[in-house]
């Protein structure tokens, strides 16, 4: 996962911006595509985007999930829109299959066996709350994904997290975890964002 510039996101609203299936196929393609170069040349795919329809240069932001058999085999996005959609799931492709540090990098006989799942999010909204029980209450399992920062500790789980965390607390409780914090951590400091995520696969 990228850096999470949370000082820069602001209060906003949820927006729906469904990708036509054509261009969710076109992303696909350009994700693999971007793996290929990778092991031949060492770099993402350089996005011609002159060519593109405009609904794949907007800004966006994007995370690359890649499975081999069944079996996660890397995961890195960004939570911010800054570069247009099909460069942030070119560089994001390229870095799930290279530089996630929890796998070896891809090698060129994986790639044609990756399973490619992409998720396009929406603007990260500051959530208002009163407590942890109050953050709790105004959870949507299945539909929220999250940012949780306290100080220098950070963290995000996507909506797809909810399949394997199906109850708030639990979801919740794991996220701290990740984020370096304590099961039980709660302060009034901790901030916390939601999004939802258009899944392309």
């Amino acid at each position: 996962m990228t850096g999470i510039g949370l000082s820069a996101m602001e209060p906003t609203v949820l927006s729906e911006c469904h990708l036509t299936r054509p261009g969710q196929l076109h992303l696909l393609n350009l994700a693999r595509a971007s793996i290929r170069r990778g092991v031949q040349a060492g770099r993402p795919l350089k996005v011609a985007l002159a060519e593109l329809a405009a609904e794949l240069v907007v800004p966006r932001a994007s995370f690359v999930t890649l499975e081999k058999n069944g079996r996660l085999r890397g995961c890195i996005g960004s939570l911010e829109a800054w570069r247009p959609l099909a460069v942030d799931v070119a560089e994001n492709a390229f870095a799930a299959a290279f530089r996630d540090p929890r796998f070896p990098p891809v090698q060129s006989e994986e790639v044609e066996e990756l399973e490619i799942h992409l998720s396009l999010l929406t603007p990260p909204i500051a959530m208002t709350f009163s407590s942890e029980a109050d953050l709790l209450a105004q959870l949507r399992p299945g539909v929220d994904g999250l940012i949780l920062s306290d100080g220098p500790c950070r963290g995000t789980f996507l909506p797809s997290v909810w399949a394997e965390l199906p109850s708030p607390q639990l979801f919740l409780t794991q996220l701290k975890r990740k984020a370096g914090l304590a099961a039980d951590y709660w302060s009034p400091s901790v901030r916390i964002w939601r999004y939802e995520t258009e899944m392309v696969e």
